[in-house]
């Protein structure tokens, strides 16, 4: 079972933020963690579920960016400058990319071409102090970290594939996985894969999430799975990343030139979902990423 809209998700756990970009809020005893930061354009609806559902905003004293990439870390600048006391936390290899000198460009470009596609205009964005600059600094976690948020623990685990940075954190109390894009991106009732680092270590952190004792799992993109579908969730992520390897493969057979290739499997790609939140323009270098990992195998004679 599917859930994309934000609410109560279970007792100590909220879905904010909005079905293209959602964020959790983990409540602890002694405080609370938000869990992924989402895009910029969500945070007008995170404002208003934090006084629409009464939720303290000063109890809210970690933010927890499970990946660099830009749809994951857009309400953080916002609410480290407005609330400093804030601790953000990511892997070492999250800070490394972000505290490269292009970082800041490439995230605030992409989080207003997306904004453009979604909500049709960004002036709405002037409001918020949302743009990253390099102010932006915060705690390490890696395999074996933990947060104690009193009564909930997060634990978090490396599962690189998605991107060389990529962790997942996991709520054992709450038998809650927070994977990111470690997983499938829950599209309708779609599995849809997104391995640009690297096909072979996202199918080894699928192996890792696996043995993880997981009812809940909640997504960064399109909401949280749950109930008999979440049992089965990575098991289906697997079979998934192997379907996408194949067509990737099979693309590259039609057509060696990467380019090319990746232009007309994004075509297809928004033929299938035409209202899928990504910029085209992105997703073009998504699948480039993909492509150029079966690429280089054909090279050395590996497929």
């Amino acid at each position: 079972m599917r859930i994309k809209q934000p609410g109560l998700i279970t007792a100590g756990l909220w879905m904010l933020g909005t079905p293209e970009s959602s964020v959790y809020l983990a409540q602890g005893n002694r405080s609370s963690a938000l869990i992924n930061a989402g895009l910029s354009h969500a945070l007008p609806d995170y404002f208003q579920q934090l006084d629409a559902w009464g939720i303290r905003k000063e109890k809210i004293q970690h933010i927890i960016l499970l990946h660099s990439h830009f749809d994951h870390v857009g309400l953080a600048p916002c609410l480290k400058r407005t609330y400093p006391d804030i601790t953000l936390y990511a892997s070492a290899r999250a800070w490394e990319l972000l505290g490269r000198q292009r970082a800041a460009g490439v995230i605030n470009e992409y989080m207003l071409k997306v904004c453009r596609r979604v909500k049709g205009a960004t002036e709405f964005l002037d409001a918020f102090d949302w743009q990253w600059r390099d102010d932006m600094h915060g705690e390490i976690v890696g395999q074996g970290s933990s947060l104690d948020l009193g009564g909930l623990t997060v634990e978090f685990h490396e599962t690189p594939g998605h991107s060389s940075c990529s962790i997942s954190a996991y709520i054992p109390e709450l038998r809650a996985l927070f994977p990111s894009d470690a997983v499938a991106i829950p599209y309708r009732d779609e599995y849809v894969i997104a391995a640009g680092s690297s096909f072979k270590k996202y199918q080894k952190s699928l192996d890792k999430l696996g043995r993880l004792d997981a009812a809940l799992i909640c997504a960064d993109h399109y909401g949280y799975i749950m109930n008999e579908e979440a049992g089965r969730y990575i098991a289906e992520s697997k079979k998934a990343a192997g379907q996408m390897t194949h067509r990737l493969i099979e693309a590259l057979k039609d057509n060696s030139d990467m380019g090319q290739t990746a232009r007309r499997l994004v075509d297809v790609h928004f033929q299938l979902r035409p209202d899928y939140f990504v910029h085209p323009d992105i997703l073009v270098g998504t699948y480039t990423q993909m492509l150029k990992q079966f690429a280089d195998d054909r090279q050395e004679g590996a497929i």
